[in-house]
């Protein structure tokens, strides 16, 4: 039966209808062009349908093209590719379709479906090597490994797991579609045909696919256009061209009245222009485009709209009433070289900060009377002492005046005559008490009362080496007593002294003892302490000499000296 089924098969295909059949296949090779992914479109999808033929114990083999096959085993292809470089790919294929044999027009044998799938690593013949890249021709063989599953009556059902390889031709159609057709060969580990075809015999070997597949492939994404311009990389002459740069169709900036600044650029594309002025006209150069310049004659500044500022000073010329020479915009533009708020050429003093009352000129301490007319500039004073400060007002100044601090006259600097005795208080000893110029300002001193002290200064005596006032001495200090409530503007300064007998610390603490011992007498009579004072000299101002009894008697003394209470 087997070898009946083969011979009428084999006659069928031999009565021309493969040539016919191969004809219609081939026909779309012929009329379209395909290409694969690139390497500025990576991905790749592609749908595809045709015929398989089973070759196993039972079935056609690979030259069968028989109507019944085409008519009995369709199957339908859906592959996804990346292109890895210009000579791999890889490739995922997966098709679904009928799987049987069968006697032509009549009797089938075996028939069920088989659903494929397989990873592949494709080697490509366009890879610059064998052909050129961009060739338009573009064959390629593929090896990989599947898995199949097989469901249908009379046929095992199970999976499988099938070596792959094959072959297929893109001939190129446009950037994005190809067309292609592959043959992909699959050995199996297993036979799947019925065994109840041929009684008591069991299926033998391993079976055999071949899946015919024409069909379309879409390269997925744009062409590399790196500057996003719209033109692919490889048809751009000018390659990183601005983010929204309009571009000709090589990719170059459009420049639409050919002033060198691109249509992207130019905000005014149809007018000749200025670079300056982002490709409008600039008449009079001051980098201000004309529709923007409100002096479009005047070379001009951005901050004043394209009119001028001849001097830089940041005021415009219409309203400056100095526009070539810089200056503030208090003084509307003129200057003021020392900043005092009065423009130069009003300004007495340019130079120096001045005031308006002296037309710019300095007042430096404020008193009214310019500097140059001021003998004290940086003192506050009245025009009576030609700016120098007078502080007591008696019309002389504080520099010359010996009692600044007093008014007084004029014809003494400035001084008073307190006690109004004829002489000043800067030469009186005694201001507030009315005296004599022979005495300095104060009154003269009694001629008793001077031979009284005379006489004190040896008749107030002592115990030998201490300081107790002997009772011989009591009549003189009882009359200088006396002295001193008669004259109650007296103030007595009271000078121990001692010879140079002994050490000399003991002679200091000797006279200041006698001293006090003497001021401890007067105030024990009556005289207020607050007109005393008492000093010890010790051996340090004799008044004679040491080397005689005379003289260290002289020098053993204690002095009475008259101050006045002011």
């Amino acid at each position: 039966m087997l070898n009946n089924l083969q011979n009428k098969f084999s006659k069928y295909a031999s009565s021309g209808n493969l040539k016919r059949y191969l004809f219609v296949l081939l026909l779309p090779l012929i009329v379209f062009n395909v290409n694969g992914q690139t390497k500025e479109r990576k991905w790749n999808v592609g749908v595809s349908g045709g015929f398989n033929i089973y070759a196993g114990d039972l079935g056609n083999s690979i030259t069968d093209f028989t109507y019944d096959v085409f008519r009995q085993n369709p199957t339908f292809g859906l592959d996804f590719s990346r292109y890895l470089n210009k000579s791999f790919d890889l490739s995922l294929m997966g098709s679904l379709g009928s799987f049987g044999y069968y006697y032509p027009k009549s009797n089938t044998v075996f028939k069920g479906t088989m659903a494929h799938g397989n990873l592949n690593l494709r080697y490509k013949f366009n890879n610059g090597y064998l052909l050129a890249e961009d060739s338009r021709l573009s064959p390629y063989i593929f090896a990989g490994y599947g898995a199949s599953q097989f469901t249908g009556s009379k046929i095992n059902n199970n999976m499988d797991y099938p070596v792959v390889g094959g072959a297929g031709l893109n001939l190129r159609f446009t950037e994005a579609i190809s067309f292609f057709y592959q043959f992909t060969y699959g050995y199996m580990s297993t036979a799947h045909n019925n065994p109840e075809v041929v009684p008591y015999v069991a299926p033998t070997g391993n079976d055999q696919f071949f899946l015919n597949m024409f069909g379309l492939r879409f390269n997925l994404g744009a062409g590399k256009d790196e500057d996003k311009d719209g033109i692919a990389d490889k048809k751009d002459l000018c390659a990183n061209t601005p983010a929204n740069t309009k571009v000709d169709a090589n990719g170059c900036p459009l420049d639409s009245d050919k002033d060198g600044v691109v249509d992207s650029e130019d905000h005014c594309p149809d007018i000749f222009g200025s670079t300056l002025t982002f490709g409008c006209p600039d008449m009079d150069k001051d980098g201000i485009a004309d529709k923007d310049d409100q002096c479009p004659n005047e070379p001009g500044v951005l901050e004043f709209n394209g009119c001028p500022d001849t001097d830089g000073d940041g005021i415009i010329d219409s309203k400056d009433k100095c526009p070539n020479v810089k200056g503030i915009l208090a003084l509307d533009g003129c200057p003021d070289s020392d900043g005092d708020g009065i423009k130069d050429e009003d300004d007495m003093c340019p130079n120096v900060f001045g005031v308006i009352l002296f037309k710019g000129c300095p007042d430096t301490d404020g008193d009214g009377i310019e500097d140059s007319k001021d003998m004290c500039p940086t003192l506050k004073g009245p025009a009576s002492t030609n700016g120098c400060p007078d502080t007591d007002n008696d019309g002389v100044n504080d520099g010359i005046d010996k009692c600044p601090k007093l008014a007084g006259s004029p014809a003494h600097s400035g001084c008073p005559d307190t006690d109004a005795d004829g002489i000043f208080d800067d030469i009186d000893r005694c201001i507030t008490i009315p005296g004599t110029m022979a005495n300095d300002g104060c009154p003269e001193i009694k001629l008793e009362t001077k031979k009284l002290f005379e006489k004190a200064l040896q008749g107030i005596q002592f115990e030998t080496g201490k300081d107790v006032i002997k009772p011989v001495s009591f009549p003189i200090l009882d009359a200088i007593v006396k002295v001193m409530k008669d004259n109650p503007s007296y103030k007595l300064v009271i000078d121990g002294h001692t010879d140079d007998v002994g050490e000399d610390a003991m002679n200091l603490t000797l006279s200041e003892n006698r001293a006090a011992s003497v001021v401890k007498y007067l105030i024990g009579r009556g005289v207020n302490p607050m007109r005393l004072t008492s000093n010890g000299y010790g051996e340090s101002k004799p008044v004679d000499t040491n080397l005689t009894d005379k003289g260290r008697t002289r020098n053993r003394r204690v002095e009475f000296k008259v101050e006045f209470m002011q």
